[in-house]
């Protein structure tokens, strides 16, 4: 659940360190003997590869020890903290793997039910979400802004209360969709936009991600905007600005607690980076 950026640096300089011996062994330098400044370097050298070693093993003992403590305290730390809450995952433009995997060992302990899961497509396919919205007041969504404004904010709100707007426009608004939505307890919100659109395809992405973030937070519904500390770049600020609660974190226990605790009501922004209030929100006392 956890990662040593200490233990991962260790490792690299004792890898740099014995590159370094190496070359020194296998240079020639003509037919001289070694001088006692090159056997006073491969000396010291070897003493800094051999530290380094055992400074990377020690390290290594410490984050088995903290992974064992994370593995044995998360549990009881979130034992049915969410029991019975219905959650959803609203990404958009991607969800990566590693973003899924920490959300559901996140709620594992919980007791909440992760009951739909929804990627928005993005570039946003304006003309397939006309041609499904033929007939309705949206079918202008190509020419008139302000449609699609309208018809986010009603799709996040329905996604969170339940309504036949986001199934009548799944297949366009959504590159893949499982399970349901609404009624909702709970809405982790991730976004990975393609590197690949350009200014106009993302002012368009960010028009509706805003749009659906507005419907989804007037619920009052606890919504959480969640990354993990490699996510780059950082899509904190964005959730902030649209009144969620974030976590920075997610990959790491901490983060996992932080959610935990934001679905059921805490706010502000939580984790490691510099945008966050604090690591953790205050925590209550684990049940019995």
């Amino acid at each position: 659940m956890g990662y040593s950026a200490r233990y991962h640096a260790t490792s690299l300089i004792a890898v740099f360190l014995a590159l370094a011996v190496g070359i020194l062994i296998g240079a020639e330098f003509g037919g001289d003997a070694l001088t006692e400044t090159r056997k006073n370097l491969e000396q010291s050298l070897v003493g800094n590869l051999q530290d380094a070693r055992s400074h990377a093993d020690d390290l290594s003992g410490e984050l088995s020890r903290a992974n064992e403590f994370d593995e044995k305290v998360y549990p009881v730390l979130t034992r049915e903290r969410l029991l019975g809450k219905r959650i959803a995952v609203v990404a958009l433009g991607g969800l990566p793997g590693e973003i899924t995997a920490a959300v559901e060992d996140a709620l594992g302990p919980t007791g909440a039910k992760l009951v739909g899961v929804g990627v928005v497509r993005e570039p946003v396919n304006l003309s397939g979400l006309a041609e499904e919205l033929a007939g309705t007041r949206f079918e202008e969504i190509r020419t008139e802004p302000d449609q699609l404004t309208e018809l986010g904010v009603g799709v996040g709100r329905q996604i969170v209360i339940g309504g036949t707007l986001p199934e009548l426009v799944r297949g366009q608004l959504f590159s893949r969709a499982s399970g349901e939505f609404g009624p909702l307890d709970g809405v982790i919100v991730v976004r990975a936009q393609p590197e690949s659109m350009g200014p106009v395809q993302r002012s368009t992405a960010n028009q509706l991600e805003t749009a659906m973030l507005k419907g989804i937070t007037a619920t009052r519904v606890p919504a959480v905007g969640v990354e993990s500390t490699s996510t780059e770049p950082s899509s904190i600020s964005f959730f902030q600005s649209n009144g969620l609660s974030t976590v920075d974190d997610i990959d790491n226990t901490a983060g996992m607690v932080a959610l935990v605790s934001a679905l059921n009501g805490a706010e502000g922004s939580f984790g490691v980076k510099s945008s966050a209030d604090r690591l953790l929100p205050e925590l209550l006392a684990p049940g019995g």
